[in-house]
């Protein structure tokens, strides 16, 4: 194979690679791991991410992703020809062509940087999609047919809420809240009703473990114990947490995703609001699989709410979709990219 066409979700929590013909190919933190003291390069991925919170001074663990775009460029360039190499293998002498996701809502010079990156960590051409359409194709809605589809993917530092028809986003949004917020709310209640500081590590493992918005879940979800610093005597110490205090530690983030919902909902022309009364929403993305998430959203819209298959994957697959209709019809842009490049 002389080069390979390859399918980035560019996440905030995690970096997901998709070759065309292969599939899914890499899964991996977006963490960095820097020797700052020499300038160098310690760990990428899921070795750097085990290594959060859990460094010496001169050691820092960075995500240079944050709220979807990129933060630090250089470390973000890096990253990428790590996994890229790492997917493709080694160089060849016709570099891949790459179509990467970014939210709805990015600026022009967010989405110039994540082209840039691309390119300098080894693409020879680079396609921008949006995340909402490229997860909505992941996740199997025919967006190409005048009817109306909605989506909302709830990654690490974005929900991303699409309306959409015709091959093209009618309405949408983005906020920055998603899943790392979530975390960060546990970690703040905890400090707040505990007196006890733990890491983002120790928070996301904890909304795993027991976090959920539904009440009617707490009585199947265990007290999990969490271990961290007592923010008084500086000790350590361990919280036993009831599953109804992480659901209202749960509570602030989830509620400012669901009015953003609520937004676009009701901006979202009638003949498309009945199509999606009677078909209801679909849910991609990690945070979607936050317990009872798809039954508070159905209860507070009254219409249905799907989560999709494989939720994390669906952007990275859906950009594979996008990559299988760009080589049939020989490199001309699908309108699903076209849109956004």
């Amino acid at each position: 194979m002389l080069s390979a066409d390859v399918g980035i979700d560019l996440g905030t929590a995690s970096v997901i690679v998709y070759v065309r013909g292969k599939g899914i190919v890499l899964q991996e933190p977006s963490v960095v791991a820097l020797d700052e003291s020499e300038q160098r390069v310690l760990a990428i991925g899921q070795a750097a991410r085990e290594m959060l919170g859990r460094t010496p001074g001169h050691v820092v663990a960075v995500r240079p992703l944050r709220n979807g775009v990129v933060a630090n460029y250089q470390v973000t360039e890096l990253m990428l020809r790590y996994f890229l190499r790492k997917a493709v293998g080694q160089p060849t002498w016709i570099r891949p062509r790459v179509v990467a996701c970014v939210p709805s809502a990015v600026t022009d010079v967010e989405r110039r940087a994540v082209v840039d990156a691309c390119r300098q960590a080894g693409a020879r051409e680079v396609r921008l999609v949006s995340e909402p359409m490229a997860a909505a194709i992941g996740a199997g809605l025919e967006v190409e047919e005048p009817r109306g589809n909605m989506v909302v993917d709830v990654g690490g530092g974005t929900t991303d809420i699409a309306i959409i028809s015709m091959g093209q986003e009618v309405v949408s949004d983005s906020v920055r809240i998603a899943g790392d917020h979530m975390d960060e709310a546990i970690a703040r209640y905890l400090k707040r009703q505990h007196n006890l500081v733990i890491g983002e590590r120790s928070s996301e493992d904890l909304k795993l473990q027991a976090g959920s918005v539904a009440p009617e879940l707490d009585a199947s979800l265990m007290p999990t114990p969490v271990r961290g610093q007592d923010s008084v005597s500086g000790m350590p110490r361990t919280v036993v947490v009831q599953p109804a205090e992480l659901r209202t530690a749960l509570l602030e983030p989830v509620e400012a995703i669901m009015e953003a919902v609520r937004g676009v909902l009701e901006q979202c022309p009638p003949e498309l609001a009945a199509d999606i009364y009677e078909r209801g929403l679909v849910l991609t993305g990690g945070g979607s699989l936050l317990r009872g998430f798809d039954k508070a959203m159905a209860r507070a819209f009254g219409i249905p709410v799907h989560v999709a298959d494989d939720p994390i994957t669906c952007v990275a697959r859906g950009t594979g979709r996008i990559l299988d209709v760009m080589h049939q019809v020989r490199g001309r842009v699908p309108v699903a990219v076209a849109r956004v490049v």
